[in-house]
């Protein structure tokens, strides 16, 4: 497993080595983009703008920051490291929250937490997190930005959430509040019983992308692809009591023959 980043976990005078590895494997699919008569490879080539379309190779690409009209700074990533403080370069948590108080909205990528040396420190707040049910938040730079970060206990393994800042979470749209009938109220109640069950992440699968895959090997094959449909086309109601009403009723048809 490939390490994203290298550094160290600090509370009060607490100094932890680790290393943070990606919790998440993308499983998508990737296509080429081809010319549609020769089916030939369609390359992006960098230019600049000054250079007459000449290629530009990634050892002659630096970063430049526009403070006037064509006018630029370069930095170079010496210049980005130095204007680190020794604080920036670890993860440093300023304080302890309840984990069931942070909105899931903040969250961004996970990464599992490795100790690569004082284990038993790690093991020590690794526990006292998971006893007293907290989460450490922390702040760090990663790469050229600074980083807002949450440590939380999972099965007895330690993990690191990025998270959003508050002002980069955008305001709700404002919508009507329409009142809602009792009777209209209950029967979504009961049909949110009906349907409630243990959160089991391994039921759902990425059935499209299985049918995808399924496509490609046809079209390997020489074979058309056939058009997918669904077991029962979905009934449109109106009438939001007649449509929780039959949702009920499909419910309880299903759970008899089950």
């Amino acid at each position: 497993m490939a390490y994203s980043y290298k550094g160290a976990i600090t509370f009060g005078l607490v100094y932890i080595p680790i290393t943070l590895s990606l919790s998440v494997k993308e499983q998508d699919v990737s296509f080429n983009m081809l010319e549609k008569k020769t089916q030939s490879r369609v390359k992006y080539k960098k230019t600049c703008v000054d250079c007459n379309n000449r290629e530009i190779k990634n050892e002659d690409i630096v970063k430049g920051y526009q403070y006037e009209k064509d006018k630029y700074v370069i930095f170079t990533d010496e210049d980005f490291e130095k204007i680190k403080t020794p604080k920036d370069k670890n993860i440093t948590i300023e304080e302890f929250v309840n984990l069931d108080e942070v909105d899931p909205i903040y969250f961004d990528k996970a990464y599992f937490v490795k100790p690569v040396g004082a284990d038993k420190a790690y093991q020590v707040l690794l526990k006292a997190m998971e006893t007293e049910k907290k989460a450490g938040l922390a702040k760090t730079v990663l790469g050229t930005k600074e980083t807002l970060i949450l440590l939380r206990a999972r099965e007895g393994k330690m993990l690191v959430n990025t998270l959003y800042f508050y002002n980069e979470i955008q305001k709700a749209p404002e919508t009507e509040e329409t009142k809602v009938a009792k009777k209209e109220l209950d029967l979504a109640k009961s049909l949110i019983s009906q349907m409630s069950g243990k959160f089991e992440p391994q039921k759902y699968k990425d059935e499209y992308n299985i049918r995808l895959q399924k496509a490609i090997q046809r079209k390997i094959e020489g074979n058309e692809i056939v058009q997918t449909k669904e077991d029962k086309e979905p009934v449109k109601i109106i009438n939001l009591m007649e449509a929780l009403q039959k949702s009920i009723s499909s419910g309880k048809k299903k759970a008899r023959k089950a």
